[in-house]
Parts: structure tokens; sequence; C-alpha cells
């Protein structure tokens, strides 16, 4: 990564520093401080106590104070010294020079220079930041590893079964692809791969953020990090460890989590410009006190106070820890963020474009309508014609037996099966002589489709469906069927769900116009742009920018890859458990078409918290700095520089706990 892909102000990373780090320092810092309080004359007098005497008592200030400076400030010298060696000076540099000025003013004081020393202030001081970053350090990677809890559901080992068919108990690291491996009831997953044999169903809510049970059989994949049902699965390994789909889901978030945003640019370059605004008005405070007649260790306390209140933690905490909590939430709930600036575009969207093959239509044929003749019902005729075209190889043929399988309809066996060459084929069903087939078949005999059949046949066309008939020896029409690319059942519930948002909806497709047109009308979609070829997609993305118009794009990420490219937001749907998905901006666990307006409504509530977050820190400097360098001091307002510690600290909290409360967002 990039050293401008970086945080500069040091959020969430704090020059390699960790949250355990900052809880230990306080806590010493902490019992440190103590007596140079109790010891500090200052406070003797202000809480008429006697702190006991004895030789060197007096220097007891100075020598917990100097521990405290070298011990616990050491971490913001180091990071001060990281900041103006990247030529980004910023919060570590400002607590650095506070410390600094009062640790060597209060060494000279010690020394006999005249003027009251900041021992007791330095130690606060060092102490209260030091829990302040805990406090901030804490809430990011309470955000950021949320998502890593997923790697706690991988088991350190798996049951490896032998030749004999016996298991034996591996490390999970040992398993090779073509191992088979046995998943018992209950168990995770620890592996992705193909179930062989057994059935059962399992819970894939923490990798695809789907609530239900997913029913898994011969054949269907598996993901690490899911949890086996009541069922025995016997499953061959194809990918371990790093190759999984969860290493990939928690790479990618990872990966966004370090992405720049707009905001965070913003903000970034807002708290470089308080750093040195704070550094300016800090010697600006020192020379303006010293020029009214004030004395030097009341003059150095109020540029301390104004270095340590004006540190740009809150605005450098506002952006990262939002987009830390959102780009998890989103992948707990099945939308993977792969790039911040889309998560952050979505919420401007104005259109949404959505290719039609396999993202609101399932990419696989299905029976859309049936007519039957009068003395039929139509469950009736779709088992027979199924029964007849189980042995057919024909996409038609497929289409009316996973209907019929969908509709849990019983099929009857099939005799004498025969293909009719460029017409269809034939069978004997329950002692009925049927044959299958388009318009050909009605030609070879010499039928006519009249009445009721026959304006079905007619509206099916020109919708643009694929026409079939049901044929009893060879003279007797029963059914004929639509058959045509399955519409989603959430597709419909997708659009209305954007139009809820006051958003356009358009359709890309390669398709003929009547098909696309059909597909529009049904589910309610205001363009549609057919018969574009898959090289022209993204021409069609560029029109609707032109017109001004934010524009997504939702595709499977493959051929549609230009214009997910190309668009505002890049959103890959039917990526399932494959997230190698390079072209979008987001990437749709569940392939549900839903999922989009939720993005919407996650980019709308992370923009939401930014803001209010930004306007919190920003305010609280425009405010704090003026009262640090002691405008009120007339009035006998005058901040400590502990005070102004906890003040920059509190407003540190506050950012954090705003961002927290993001979580009871409902997507």
């Amino acid at each position: 990564m990039k050293d401008n892909d970086h945080n500069h102000s040091g959020h969430g990373d704090h020059h390699g520093h960790s949250a355990e780090m900052f809880r230990t320092r306080f806590w010493i810092c902490l019992l440190l401080t103590v007596p140079a309080l109790v010891w500090e004359p200052m406070l003797q007098d202000w809480f008429r106590y006697s702190a006991p005497e004895f030789p060197g008592s007096g220097y007891i200030p100075a020598f917990f104070g100097t521990i405290v400076f070298f011990y616990g400030g050491m971490v913001f010298l180091r990071g001060a010294l990281e900041e103006l060696a990247n030529r980004r000076p910023g919060m570590m540099t400002l607590i650095a020079l506070a410390i600094c000025v009062a640790f060597v003013y209060s060494a000279a004081v010690t020394f006999g220079f005249p003027g009251h020393a900041l021992w007791w202030e330095l130690a606060t001081l060092v102490t209260i930041m030091l829990l302040g970053h805990w406090i901030e350090m804490r809430s990011v990677s309470q955000a950021q590893g949320a998502l890593k809890e997923l790697a706690k559901l991988l088991p350190d080992t798996a049951e490896r079964l032998t030749d004999g068919d016996q298991t034996e108990d591996v490390p999970v690291d040992e398993l090779r692809e073509g191992d088979l491996v046995l998943i018992r009831p209950g168990a995770s997953v620890p592996i992705d791969g193909v179930v062989l044999s057994g059935e059962s169903s399992l819970n894939e809510a923490m990798v695809t953020g789907e609530s239900r049970p997913v029913h898994k059989s011969s054949g269907d994949k598996v993901v690490a990090g899911t949890v086996n049902g009541d069922g025995s699965l016997r499953v061959t390994v194809e990918h371990v460890g790093e190759e999984t789909a969860l290493a990939g889901i928690m790479n990618m978030v990872e990966q966004a989590q370090g992405s720049r945003s707009r905001a965070q640019t913003l903000a970034d370059r807002a708290a470089f410009f308080l750093t040195l605004v704070a550094i300016v008005a800090g010697g600006s405070t020192f020379a303006a006190w010293l020029a009214f007649g004030a004395s030097l260790d009341f003059s150095i306390t109020r540029m301390v106070t104004v270095l340590v209140i004006a540190c740009p933690h809150a605005l450098g905490l506002a952006v990262p820890l939002v987009i830390a909590i959102s780009t998890t939430m989103g992948a707990q709930n099945g939308l993977l963020v792969r790039d911040r600036r889309g998560l952050e575009e979505a919420r401007k969207l104005d259109m949404v474009v959505f290719d039609k093959t396999g993202t609101l239509t399932r990419g696989e044929h299905r029976v859309l309508k049936i007519t039957a003749a009068d003395q039929l019902d139509q469950q009736q005729v779709l088992r027979l014609a199924a029964a007849v075209e189980h042995d057919s190889e024909h996409p038609i043929a497929r289409a009316l037996l996973e209907s019929a399988r969908e509709k849990e309809l019983d099929l009857p066996g099939a005799e004498h099966f025969e293909a009719i060459p460029g017409h269809g084929v034939q069978a004997t069903v329950e002692g009925r002589h049927l044959q299958v087939g388009g318009p050909n078949l009605l030609r070879k005999f010499t039928l006519e489709h009249s009445g009721e059949l026959g304006r079905a046949a007619n509206e099916f066309e020109q919708q643009g469906h694929a026409v079939v008939y049901l044929v009893q020896d060879k003279k007797e029409l029963l059914a004929v069927f639509a058959v045509a690319d399955a519409v989603r059942e959430e597709s419909q519930k997708a659009v209305q769900l954007l139009h809820d948002d006051r958003i356009a909806v358009a359709m890309l497709t390669g398709d003929s116009q009547v098909v696309a047109d059909a597909v529009a009308r049904e589910l309610g979609i205001d363009t549609v742009f057919a018969e574009v070829l898959p090289e022209d997609k993204a021409d069609k993305i560029k029109e609707l920018q032109k017109q001004g118009k934010r524009v997504a794009m939702v595709g499977d990420g493959v051929n549609d890859a230009p214009a997910l490219a190309t668009a505002d937001v890049g959103i890959a749907i039917g990526a399932g458990t494959d997230v190698a998905v390079e072209a979008g901006d987001v990437v749709l666990m569940r392939s549900d078409p839903r999922d989009v307006s939720r993005i919407v409504h996650l980019s709308r509530a992370t923009n939401r918290k930014m803001i209010q977050n930004l306007w919190w820190a920003a305010g609280y400097n425009i405010a704090a700095i003026p009262l640090a360098a002691g405008v009120l001091a007339w009035a006998g307002i005058i901040l400590a520089p502990a005070a102004g510690a906890i003040l920059m600290s509190a407003s540190t909290v506050i950012v954090a706990v705003n961002a927290q409360l993001l979580r009871r967002f409902e997507l």
C-alpha cells in the first residue's frame, strides 16, 4: 500500500502500538502520578492538607513526573519523530511538543530557574493522553476485529477419511486438495469443498449474511467457517487456509478499511492544517501573555494547554472508525465493500442499472406460464411434459424438468423415448403417447392451435418467450408452455425498494427488445437498453453519466467488468462464495438484488455518522482553542493543561461512542 493510503493521523495503528500497550502504560503512569499529585505544593495549598515531609520529599513531583515523561511520554515522542520524518506533523507532534515544553521548563525551574514547575500537570497530562488513546484504540480494534471473530469458527483439526472409510484427526493445514473429510452434525466446516455424499443444512450466515440454513447434497459446494446442521457430509477438499472464501472475505474487508475515501482525505487535510494552526496559536498565546506582562510559567502553561486541547485527535478518528464499523457491518450482512469510495458514492445515486441475465433473472430457463386444455390442470400437463423430456439434454427439456422439480411434482416413468429431429421428442407416459416440441412440431403434424390455447401461444410469442406444446397421439393439443429465463423472485422487490429511495432503475441486456420490454413491464423498470453487445455496455453507462446522473451498475462481475468499472459504483452480484471479484466496488455475497438498496442505506447511514463526527470534532477545536489560550481569564476561567487533556480525550470518546451507535442501524 502506498504511503498516501495510510491515515496520517495515526489512528487505527498509532505507529504500530496496540490497545493493550496503551492500557498497560496508562495504569503504570496512573500509579506513578499519584505521588506527584500528593506532594505537589500547589495542590496541598488548594485542598488544605500537608503531605509527609522527609529529606528530599520536595523532589517527589519532579522524580515521578520525570519517570512518567520518559515512560509514558516516549510513545508520543516516537510518534512525533515518525510524523516529522514523513513531513506530516499531526496529533503526536502536538502532544510531544506540549510535554517537551512542560518537561524542559519544569526541569529548569527545579534546578533554580525562577517560576513554578509543571510536574503534576505534566504527569496528569501524559496519563490522561494514554487513557484517551487506549479508549480510542480499543474502539478501533473492536470495529476491525468483529469480522476476524469469524476466523475462530475454523476448527484447528479435521477428520480425514482414509481408504478403509476410517477417520483420522489431522491439523487443517495438513489437508490437501482432493482429500476427503467428514463433517459431523453440528461441526464447523474447516475447508472449502464439494459434497461427495450425504445431506444436511448448513448455517452460512457468518459468511453470506443469509439467515436461513442452506440445504446441501451431493455436488453442492460448502464454505469454510459455516456450521453443519443435523446431517453428516463427506466433502472433497478444494481450498484450505488462505485460499478459502472466508480468508478472501477477510482480506477484502481489510483492503476496504485501508482504502481511501474523500471524507477521510478531507479529515486528514483538516487535521494537518489544524496541527499547524495549533502550533501557531500556541506560540502566539505564549508571546501575547508575555507581552501583556504575565509570568513565564503562566505563559508556558497557556501555550501547553493550547497545544494539548488543539490535538486533532477526534478529527483524525471521526472517519476511520465509522468506516471500520460500516465495512464490518456490511461484511456481516453479505455486503463486501472492496473500495470505500464506492460505499461513499452509493448515497448519491440517481439511477441503478441492472444487467438482466443472472442478475434480475436466474440465468436459467424455466416454465413461466402454462395454459392447458379444458379437461386438464396446469400441474398435470407440466408433470406429463417433464416426464417425456426426462432423458433429453435440450435446454427446453431442462426448463420443464427443473420447473416440475421446483413444484415438487412426482414424475412418472417414460417408455419408448425417441427424438424427433428438428421438431421435439416423444415417449409413452402412463399409457399416453405424447409429443413435446415447438411450433415445428405442430407444422409436422399439421395441427392448428385455436381458441384459448391459440391465444395463449400468440401472447407468449409476443412477449418473446419460447413456446412449447404438449401433444397427444400426434393430433390432440393438450397444453402450451411459455419458457424463458426466469425472473428472480427477489427482483420485483429490489426495484420497488430503489423506487422507494427515489432512485430510477434501468435494465441493460443483449436480449431482443421484445424480451427486455416484457421483463421490464413485469418488474416496473423505468428504462430499458436492449440488444446491447457486451463491449458496448460501458458506453451506455457513460451516456447516463453525461446526462448528469450518478450511476451504479449491477452485474455478474465477469462480462460486465467494463461497465462495472465505468459506473460511479460497481456492484458485483452472483459471486456467491467466490469473492475474487475484481471489477466491482461492492460484492453481493447472497446474489440478492434487494441488497443493492441495503448498500444505499448503509452508505447514507455511514455518511450521517461521519458528518456528525466531523462537525463535533471541528466545532470542539474552534471553541476550545480560544478558551485554552485564556480569552476568559478576565472572568477567572482558566483551563489547566490536565483539564485541556480531559476535554480533548472527552471529545475523542464522544466521537468513538457516536461511531459505535452506527451498529444499531438495521440494514
